[in-house]
């Protein structure tokens, strides 16, 4: 499990996803989740519809400027396994995962040998292709639904887990298959 921040390390909302709060996190060390959609041709770094000027992949990873922090890559728009490998080979870093694609796309990322993880929350109960993925995203759209069991559960099974740190102090998180509080 690690610890990263959420569209960067944001002071105020309207910085997230922006070149500051990239580089405040990366700057003390912390790796990030972000959002990727495809646009023209383009990996841009957008939570939302972009609307233009919108920071790339490519600036991204020249922000991170040789550190491979993690970077938890939330896939918003289909078929961009093969251009997302791609660029990340092409800037060397490769401590990165996918996940929240569409459950058949996720076939390309297993294919272009993309670290991919699943989701787990209080409305997805099943998680898609958890044989085959490396980890699982643990979500809460309503609270905190999961208890350290269920991530206990998980590290059993060999899963990477990254649990929502928003809703819970990371010190409570358990650190192994034990399933004690």
């Amino acid at each position: 499990m690690q610890i990263i921040s959420h569209r960067g390390y944001w002071l105020q909302k309207p910085q997230r996803n922006l070149p500051e709060a990239f580089h405040r996190s990366f700057d003390l060390g912390f790796g990030t989740e972000t959002d990727v959609r495809d646009v023209a041709g383009q990996l841009v770094i957008s939570h939302d519809m972009p609307v233009g000027g919108e920071l790339t992949l490519e600036e991204l990873l020249a922000i991170m400027a040789g550190r491979n922090l993690p970077l938890a890559i939330n896939i918003k728009a289909d078929g961009m396994a093969q251009a997302l490998a791609k660029t990340f080979a092409r800037y060397g870093h490769t401590n990165w995962f996918a996940f929240d694609m569409a459950v058949p796309d996720m076939r390309s990322y297993f294919h272009a040998n993309v670290i991919t993880y699943t989701r787990l929350s209080e409305v997805e109960p099943s998680p898609a292709w958890i044989e085959k993925a490396a980890g699982v995203w643990l979500d809460g759209f309503e609270g905190e639904w999961f208890s350290s069991q269920v991530i206990g559960d998980l590290l059993s099974q060999g899963k990477q887990v990254q649990p929502p740190l928003s809703l819970r102090c990371p010190a409570r998180l358990p650190t192994s298959t034990s399933s004690e509080p």
